[in-house]
This record gives C-alpha cells, sequence and structure tokens, in this order.
C-alpha cells in the first residue's frame, strides 16, 4: 500500500476558499498512491479558534465536496483530515472524513479528547464518543485526532476493533515537536501498529506548527519524516508487516487488564 501524507501549510493569510481549493489539487496530484493523509484542521487551523463558528459547515458541505471529487478523481482512498461540522443541533464537533477511490463517503470520526484545558477547543466543540476503524483492501486504519495521541487507551480500543494503521490527523504546536514524535513511535510500538502521522505547518491563531509529518513502522522506525514546511511524504507500506510484528514478537497476546 503506497501512502502519502500531505503537511499543508495553514496560515492566517490564505483564505479558507482558497486553501481548499489548493488541497483539492494537491490529492489529484497524488494519484499513484492508494491513501492519501491530511492534517487536522487545515481549512481554518487547529488554533485559529476565532474562525470556528463562521467557517463550521454541515458533513456533506464544501470540504466534503471538494475532498469527495478530489479523491475520486486522484482514484485513491483519502483520509480527509479534519474540519468544522456544525451539526443538525448546532454543536460544532472536529470532525475527520475518509472516502473511498470513488468519493463515496466510507467513514467519519468526530474527535474524543478536545485540547484546550478549559478554552478554545475544549469548550467551542463537543467531544465524539465513538471509535473509528476503517477496512481498506489491505489494511484496516483506526482514526485519531491530534491530542487524541496523548491517551493510549484510544489506540489500544482501535486495535482489539482490527486496525493495523493508525492514522494521526494533526495541528501539533512546534514548541512540543518532542512530544509529537515521541508519541507516535511510541503507539506503533506498543501496538505494534503501523502510524501515519499527519501534521500541518505554518502558523494559525498565533501558534507555530510542528509540521515533522511521520510514517512509523509496526517496530517503532521511523521510514519518513517531514521537515517543517509544506511537504508531501510517500512511503509504500508492506500490509503484511503487521501480522509479522505480532507473531515474532506477541506482546499483545499477554494483555492482562484488559484496557
Amino acid at each position: 500500500m503506497r501512502a502519502s501524507l500531505i503537511q499543508i501549510a495553514v496560515n492566517e493569510g490564505e483564505s479558507v476558499v482558497s486553501r481548499r481549493s489548493r488541497v483539492a489539487d494537491l490529492v489529484r496530484e497524488q494519484s499513484g498512491s492508494d491513501l492519501v493523509v491530511l492534517p487536522e484542521l487545515w481549512t481554518v487551523g487547529a488554533f485559529a479558534y476565532e474562525q470556528f463558528e463562521t467557517e463550521a459547515e454541515p458533513l456533506d458541505g464544501p470540504t466534503y465536496a471538494a475532498m469527495a471529487a478530489a479523491a475520486r478523481d486522484a482514484g485513491v482512498w483519502l483520509h480527509a483530515g479534519s474540519f468544522v461540522e456544525r451539526a443538525g443541533d448546532g454543536s460544532l464537533y472536529n470532525t475527520a472524513l475518509v472516502l473511498s477511490p470513488t468519493g463515496e463517503l466510507a467513514a467519519t470520526y468526530r474527535k474524543i479528547h478536545r485540547f484546550g484545558f478549559d478554552q478554545g477547543e475544549a469548550v467551542m466543540m463537543s467531544a465524539g464518543e465513538s471509535l473509528t476503524t476503517v477496512a481498506l483492501p489491505e489494511q484496516t486504519l483506526g482514526l485519531a485526532t491530534c491530542y487524541d495521541l496523548r491517551f493510549p487507551e484510544l489506540f489500544r480500543g482501535l486495535v482489539d476493533a482490527g486496525a493495523t494503521t493508525l492514522v494521526v490527523s494533526a495541528g501539533w504546536p512546534a514548541r512540543r515537536r518532542e512530544h509529537w514524535t515521541l508519541l507516535n513511535r511510541a503507539r506503533a510500538v506498543e501496538d505494534q501498529s503501523y502510524v501515519l502521522a499527519c501534521g500541518s505547518a505554518g502558523s494559525n491563531g498565533g501558534v507555530e506548527q510542528a509540521g515533522h509529518s511521520l510514517i512509523v513502522d509496526p517496530w517503532g522506525e521511523v521510514l519518513a519524516e517531514a521537515g517543517p514546511g509544506e511537504e508531501v511524504l510517500t512511503v509504500d507500506l508492506d500490509p503484511k508487516k503487521v501480522a509479522e510484528t505480532r507473531e515474532q514478537f506477541p506482546a499483545l497476546k499477554d494483555r492482562r487488564l484488559g484496557l
């Protein structure tokens, strides 16, 4: 499976409409890949809280339409990062989309762990309640978003649900970049899964983004890592490696607490 992570520069000088169109074109350029992954809240910026209300859209809004068309044109599975979803009752969610190569909606994931410590996202958005996995032809994806990375029980739940590749879409701050790298590698090792961690570059809401998206194998080896700017990472993943790793070093079978 060929996976491409598009580390988008999310800066305040670019409009949502312009960025949406530009990102759709970037997705189309990855037509040789099987799976393409985008960052968290790339339409507005993960820390651009003042835009959450004004740029919120329904599940079938303009971001969904643009990304569905791009996935269909490129013929790829697309984890379209996340956007600010306005639900029917008016509540806001940080919602990720996965689209099939025909542009059909395959799955949604509403971020469970909201960041902000009683401010920002933590008070502006409602929390998701359900884990989400998506079965691709050769891998099963387990979905997580940014702050979720600090909660290993979520990832163990995804593995128990059959995930073999963990996808983390993020808008991670540059000042905690070391945590980003460490935690993604830890999730790969402890869950014996591939980790595709796609963050954003640039600066929004006064917060510089970490960039440094990375692809990690089930042994914790970093197969590819981006720099701080806009960049595309592409790696060929071996679908058999997860099963082989879990068989060679069957630590998951030794669990005792069931957590």
